[in-house]
């Protein structure tokens, strides 16, 4: 039945699937046109499955190909993966930190909420980067013919980073429409956000294609990118209903984990 993604090229897939998430985005961005608030536990749940995914991604479908790879092109395989994994983690780090001292200089604490609405676009924005550069290392890392690479990897992590977008696109249209931005608008910005998946994408899987001895550091390094957002950004956010729903993003996050682990092991 998708014979004919298989038989596309790498980029075209890494393409095709950062695509799909951003149109999810855009889908979490479309319920402002029918919602001005969404259901907590449906989002903590979503939050947390996505987290799930994520977590085990970046070992089954990016940590371990990366150290594989490594030991076949006779590089050093434990300092390639600390380099590459410490490097995606510090990235984000930075780009938050910096973020929060453009955000001390512009005043954020006396602005508006729309300011506030539009920084937290921003900031999703900064975090779409690493995850469409994730999609696009599995899509082209399949080249190689990797154990831990395959479709079905590529295709569901692509899937958890979709996920993770719905509330996301909801989290920036949604603010904007209560400041009283009309729901085009905030439908546009709130859309926007995932405008980077494609373009990291497609770049992620170039370099990987072209240049085969950045592919180690750039799996590890999507790697902890992606436990970054995971356990900074998607945990805290997911568990704080916590004492009302103890248990609902904690299983989200057990059963998103399960699945990715499963197809991995299954399909890999």
């Amino acid at each position: 039945m998708f014979d004919w993604f298989l038989d596309l090229p790498h980029t075209v897939q890494a393409l095709l699937a950062t695509l799909f998430t951003w149109g999810v985005t855009a889908l979490g961005a479309g319920l402002v046109f029918f919602f001005r608030t969404m259901n907590k536990n449906a989002l903590d749940a979503m939050l947390g499955f996505a987290a799930g995914v994520m977590t085990a991604a970046s070992f089954w479908s990016l940590l371990s190909p990366a150290m594989e790879l490594a030991e076949s092109l006779e590089m050093n395989v434990w300092l390639t993966s600390l380099l590459g994994f410490l490097g995606g983690g510090a990235l984000l780090f930075l780009g938050d930190r910096l973020w929060e001292r453009m955000e001390l200089k512009s005043g954020r604490e006396g602005g508006s909420s729309r300011r506030r609405a539009l920084m937290l676009m921003s900031s999703i924005t900064l975090h779409n980067i690493p995850e469409g550069l994730s999609v696009g290392v599995a899509f082209g890392s399949l080249a190689y013919g990797l154990d831990g690479a395959t479709p079905a990897a590529a295709c569901l992590l692509a899937l958890g980073i979709g996920i993770q977008n719905l509330p996301e696109g909801t989290a920036v249209s949604v603010p904007l429409r209560r400041e009283g931005m009309s729901r085009g608008k905030a439908f546009l910005f709130g859309q926007a956000s995932g405008i980077v998946e494609p373009i990291a994408g497609v770049l992620g899987a170039l370099l990987v294609l072209k240049v085969r001895l950045l592919l180690p550091y750039m799996l590890a390094f999507a790697a902890g990118a992606m436990i970054l957002v995971a356990v900074h950004e998607l945990i805290p956010e997911c568990q704080q209903n916590q004492k009302e729903q103890p248990y609902c993003a904690t299983m989200g996050i057990i059963l998103g984990f399960a699945v990715m682990m499963l197809l991995d092991v299954m399909l890999g």
